[in-house]
């Protein structure tokens, strides 16, 4: 036979253990900014090419990695053909794959 030790009532530590959550310091990131929004869709004209450097190092850290859509914005479709266009541009040298050492 299986002996079972259950005690009557909530468990402890869980949520309900905790005071009220009015108040009190830190907490929740509220803060919400401005929507972002994508730069390719709002601008129809414009078109994501590798070899447009200036356009795509924008989406690129200094580190030299590739910024993630909810940073950037970017719709999927279009954060899609960012990172193929960088990484082409990567492979013919116009934008390089690492931090330069000096």
């Amino acid at each position: 036979m299986a002996r079972v030790d259950a005690k009557e009532g909530p468990r402890e530590g869980g949520r309900e253990g905790r005071e009220s959550r009015e108040g009190g310091e830190g907490g929740g990131r509220r803060s919400f900014g401005r929507r972002k929004v994508c730069r390719f869709c709002v601008e129809k004209g414009l078109v994501v090419d590798f070899k447009d450097a200036n356009t795509l190092k924008y989406y690129v850290t200094e580190r030299g990695k590739i910024i993630p859509r909810r940073i950037s914005g970017n719709c999927a479709k279009h954060q899609r053909e960012v990172a193929v266009a960088i990484k082409r541009a990567r492979m013919v040298a116009l934008l390089p794959y690492t931090v330069l050492h000096t």
